[in-house]
């Protein structure tokens, strides 16, 4: 999952992108408010991480203009503890959710999880596809009875793919969604983190469940395909 956080306290906002790193999100930061937007407007985000009081462009102004143009993305506010009436504001304008400074990361992280659970139409936190479970809150993934063994990356795709199961996924969806804007990941590389996940997820034996559609991306479903 990508996100972007728009923070102009650097050491905050530099904590929160190593925070969420290390969880397995693809992050991009910045905090201008005018060079959030370009980022919100040229790339594709599962969230954003967004405070309000910024140089350039205002953080409900960005709020404002995003519902304007039918932009759903899940959008958490971090705000000042006393500043209710920006709270009140950012939510009337479409902000979906809020926190007040200083929090807890593990509240952060709990909160970015609902939110991005919530933007994919999918509320319980425990993910099933045939005999296959995925825990988003503990990142814990078993077949059967068996715990997957997966690396931040692979636990990201199949996260993503298992949001949108039964549908095809893009190549490009995928790498919009996996990758900030800085990584020099190239095609190959995606290709390669798919073929790893689908070798440890559907051993010798068992269902195949990632299916690939060629030249366009590929399909998490239990439904037996014909590749």
């Amino acid at each position: 999952m990508r996100l972007l956080i728009v923070e102009d306290f650097a050491t905050l906002r530099d904590e929160l992108a190593r925070g969420l790193t290390e969880n397995g999100y693809a992050v991009d930061s910045t905090g201008d408010g005018k060079e959030a937007w370009w980022y919100l407007t040229s790339n594709t985000y599962d969230l954003v991480i967004l405070d309000l009081m910024l140089p350039g462009m205002s953080g409900l102004q960005i709020i404002y203009d995003l519902r304007k143009l039918k932009k759903e993305v899940p959008i958490l506010v971090l705000t000042a503890m006393d500043a209710v009436d920006d709270r009140v504001r950012g939510l009337d304008l479409g902000a979906d959710d809020y926190l007040t400074k200083p929090f807890a990361v593990t509240e952060l992280l709990a909160r970015v999880r609902s939110l991005i659970r919530r933007g994919h139409d999918r509320r319980r936190p425990v993910l099933e596809i045939a005999d296959l479970r995925i825990d988003t809150i503990g990142h814990i993934v078993r077949r059967g009875q068996e715990e997957v063994v997966l690396t931040p990356r692979e636990y990201s795709l199949l996260e993503f793919l298992a949001m949108r199961v039964g549908q095809v996924v893009t190549r490009v969806e995928l790498w919009e969604h996996l990758y900030a804007f800085e990584s020099e990941a190239t095609s190959n590389v995606l290709d390669a983190h798919v073929a790893r996940l689908r070798r440890k997820i559907s051993p010798p034996g068992t269902m195949q469940l990632i299916h690939t559609r060629r030249g366009v991306g590929y399909l998490l479903t239990e439904q037996q395909e014909a590749e």
